[in-house]
């Protein structure tokens, strides 16, 4: 049973118990618009404890807000479909800018009007196909307008964090902001302060990994928003000439943009969808230059940028409270930007170590995506892509000719000569001069001596 096939049985099984039940939000909107919802939310006048008595099988996950999930029938792959199904409520005050502080179990149309958005505020009677709206979210929708429920003000202080909704949403679907409602977003810009780095970074995830990233982060500059949860960009990125001196290239972070309107070019090994730790690191990947900037005759510099931007994108990281590994992701991303711009001409030693990190891919889609919105050529990059597909794994990366074990075996005494005899070693051994163990044995003899 598909969820789609769920949700319709969940709204008629509400129905045969005597109550009502609707599809609800962001899946009516969706299926106005022709897609697939990702899920669906049953709005109802069953409470709870109604709910739980209908369906077998149900987990409270927000009872006290009338929020009940609904678990179908296991499928063939282990899987189950799932409905979130919600009590039609009013809400109380808003006292932390994020949840009311009461809830009161209500009618659709006071249900409307709690919502976000007019397009996300529409219900739909999956049996019949009619649309319930009470807020006026058809005529938006045909019309290609986000507009806030009623008081856009009042439903952006229910919860902060549909500040950044609304710049998801309008890139998304390409509609823009309808102007009150971009009004109260500047002046309640400074406000998305308050909202958990996990909810903000959890949005920017959604809209970066979008392919319409550029416009998103475009608008969350431009309604004020960016400076707040991300101040790296005002801080060190506006302004600075990407350039050299007197030419008409832009700034930085329109450079940066133009980066991430391009980033969804092939990447290898095929192509795939852009992860967030490479948009992250697409939009901080020049962070550094500002503080690295030096004039010198007739040109700009940025020596050792890439090193104070791995630092900067780990401070931005972690504020967000990304993972441990997105954020080595990101890091690493960052640093390397810049790497393999001679890779026609590097030796083998320094290009195989990097050619088999695991996050090469992203790394060659930032290169192309860096050299394209510059107007530079991508033959480094069509370089590495064309080593990867013709060189053997084995080597890429052959195991390596000599270890430590080796060299305790032969008498060696473990110190600080151990790592560098092996590195030695191993950088012959890719670079092609040594082919064999007794190879390796011999030049690890002579570096002692």
């Amino acid at each position: 049973m598909t969820d789609r096939e769920f949700a319709i049985d969940v709204v008629r099984r509400l129905r045969q118990s005597g109550f009502e039940a609707l599809w609800a939000g962001g899946c009516v909107r969706d299926e106005l618009l022709g897609f697939l919802p990702a899920d669906y939310d049953v709005a109802t006048s069953a409470p709870p404890e109604e709910v739980t008595r209908v369906f077998s099988r149900t987990v409270e996950v927000g009872v006290s807000f009338g929020v009940v999930e609904v678990l179908g029938p296991r499928r063939p792959d282990g899987t189950f479909p799932k409905v979130q199904v919600a009590t039609f409520r009013s809400d109380g005050a808003y006292i932390d800018g994020r949840r009311p502080e009461s809830v009161v179990f209500s009618s659709a149309e006071e249900d409307a009007q709690r919502r976000d958005f007019t397009i996300n505020g529409m219900f739909l009677d999956p049996l019949d196909g009619k649309v319930i709206d009470y807020v006026g979210g058809q005529k938006d929708l045909r019309d290609g307008v986000l507009r806030a429920i009623g008081d856009a003000k009042a439903r952006f202080r229910e919860d902060k964090l549909r500040l950044l909704r609304a710049v998801r949403f309008a890139t998304r679907f390409d509609f823009p902001i309808e102007p009150t409602t971009a009004t109260a977003i500047r002046e309640m810009a400074h406000e998305i302060r308050v909202v958990s780095a996990e909810r903000v970074a959890e949005e920017l995830r959604k809209m970066l990994t979008h392919p319409r990233r550029d416009r998103a982060m475009r608008q969350l500059d431009e309604l004020g928003l960016l400076r707040h949860v991300l101040p790296e960009v005002e801080d060190e990125m506006k302004g600075l000439p990407q350039g050299p001196p007197g030419a008409p290239t832009g700034d930085l972070w329109e450079h940066t943009l133009k980066v991430l309107e391009v980033l969804d070019g092939p990447q290898w090994p095929q192509q795939s969808p852009v992860s967030f730790p490479l948009a992250f690191a697409a939009l901080l990947h020049d962070v550094g230059k500002k503080r690295a900037w030096a004039r010198e005759a007739d040109r700009h510099t940025f020596h050792g940028h890439e090193h104070i931007g791995k630092r900067l994108a780990g401070v931005a990281c972690r504020r967000l409270k990304l993972s441990n590994v997105e954020t080595a992701r990101v890091e690493w991303l960052v640093v390397n930007h810049q790497y393999l711009c001679d890779a026609p001409r590097m030796r083998p030693s320094k290009l195989k170590p990097i050619l088999i990190h695991p996050g090469i891919g992203e790394l060659l889609a930032l290169h192309r995506a860096d050299s394209v919105a510059s107007g530079r050529s991508v033959e480094h990059v069509e370089f590495c892509e064309r080593m990867l597909r013709e060189t053997p794994p084995e080597e890429l990366n052959p195991p390596p000719l000599l270890t430590g074990e080796d060299l305790l075996k032969l008498g060696w005494e473990q110190g600080p000569l151990f790592k560098t005899v092996l590195d030695a070693v191993r950088e012959a051994q890719l670079e092609g001069t040594i082919k064999t163990k007794d190879d390796a044995i011999r030049l690890a003899e002579e570096l002692k001596n």
